[in-house]
């Protein structure tokens, strides 16, 4: 597959580009060495699932070209196994994967909200005039590619321009332009805080996966580069000045276990003179939480009196009125009427016994 930025046969599978094909670029996209292989081959062996070094492998095809050419495409798919589609998929998804070459530096300047009111987009609109570039697009010395960017977490530096991710903050018009000015010239201007600059190849290989610097001296420094960061340290320094601290962090106090009673029935103490039943119950009814609780739990204490018209179990013989004689229950037959013409010396009813079962 073609290397060519603009290629068909790239616009057609990946839809990286469709710019027409710049003759005079062409030699700075150099081709992928067979190192780059071996390293992704490096990248996916850290991952239990092949496929989830794409976007390490991505970054480490800028790191080589610049940017995610249809020949890096090609390579991703042929080491894990997928379509090209697949893998342009994923590269036009993230605006971290640049589809057109990009200049030396990535300079991104933040719009969004806190920064544009600060000035972000006074800084964008003063580099591109001065560049002669629009949102993502390259000067033409290859310098610099100037995008910008809708927040870079940083607003309490607000304006913040980050060159090749790495922070240059609390700028304005003025610093943002001798900046690129010392970046066309080839300087490496420390940055606000973190790592010093490197290029955007450099920090592409870092993310990557692999170290940018030259040896773990160079690499330990960019570690403990020397940064400001006053705004985010402001309230510690304030405290440290005033002897201030925050209270020490407590743990939730353990829940005892739940049994169904109020803890002081878990116990009885058996100095009130009552058993333990009636201590419980006595327990229940003090801790009940509403009238509803308290109403049942006096009504199931041993000392509660029998609610009227009600019998105990154990003091209940039996009904008083033996099966069948009482009419219209069960299988009884109604009740007959009195024979006519008799009067109240006469029987007053008789009862029917038991209807005979039917024959099935």
């Amino acid at each position: 597959m073609s290397a060519l930025p603009g290629s068909p046969e790239g616009t057609a599978v990946t839809g990286l580009d469709s710019s027409p094909v710049d003759v005079d670029s062409l030699a700075e996209v150099p081709p992928l060495p067979e190192r780059a292989r071996l390293e992704a081959r490096d990248i996916i062996a850290r991952y239990p699932v092949a496929r989830s070094a794409l976007l390490p492998m991505l970054h480490l095809v800028q790191s080589y070209q610049g940017y995610v050419t249809p020949e890096g495409v090609a390579l991703c798919a042929e080491e894990l196994g997928l379509t090209k589609a697949e893998i342009g998929a994923v590269a036009t998804f993230y605006t971290m994967y640049k589809r057109r070459p990009t200049g030396r530096h990535l300079v991104s300047v933040c719009t969004n909200t806190l920064c544009a009111v600060l000035g972000g987009q006074r800084i964008m609109d003063a580099l591109s005039a001065d560049l002669g570039v629009h949102h993502d697009e390259t000067a033409v010395d290859g310098s610099i590619t100037l995008e910008h960017a809708e927040c870079l977490a940083a607003c309490d530096y607000a304006p913040v321009v980050t060159v090749d991710y790495e922070f240059y903050d609390q700028q304005d018009v003025e610093s943002a332009r001798e900046l690129v000015a010392a970046l066309r010239r080839g300087e490496k201007p420390l940055p606000t805080r973190g790592a010093p600059l490197t290029d955007f190849r450099g920090v592409s290989r870092q993310l990557a996966g692999f170290s940018q610097h030259p040896d773990a001296a160079a690499a330990a420094a960019a570690v403990d580069a020397p940064g400001d960061y006053g705004p985010t340290l402001r309230g510690l320094r304030l405290a440290e000045e005033r002897g201030q601290s925050a209270p020490p962090m407590q743990g939730p106090e353990p829940e005892p276990a739940d049994t169904g009673e109020p803890p002081e029935t878990v116990r009885p103490s058996g100095t009130t003179g009552e058993t333990p039943a009636q201590e419980a119950a006595d327990a229940r009814v003090a801790a009940a939480d509403n009238p509803a609780e308290e109403a049942g739990a006096a009504g199931s204490h041993p000392d509660a009196p029998e609610p009227s018209g009600r019998a105990l179990a154990d003091q209940d013989d039996g009904t008083e009125t033996p099966a069948g004689a009482e009419p219209g229950t069960g299988d009884q037959s109604p009740a007959t009427p009195p024979p006519a013409g008799e009067g109240s010396g006469g029987p007053s009813r008789t009862i029917q016994g038991r209807a005979p079962k039917r024959r099935r």
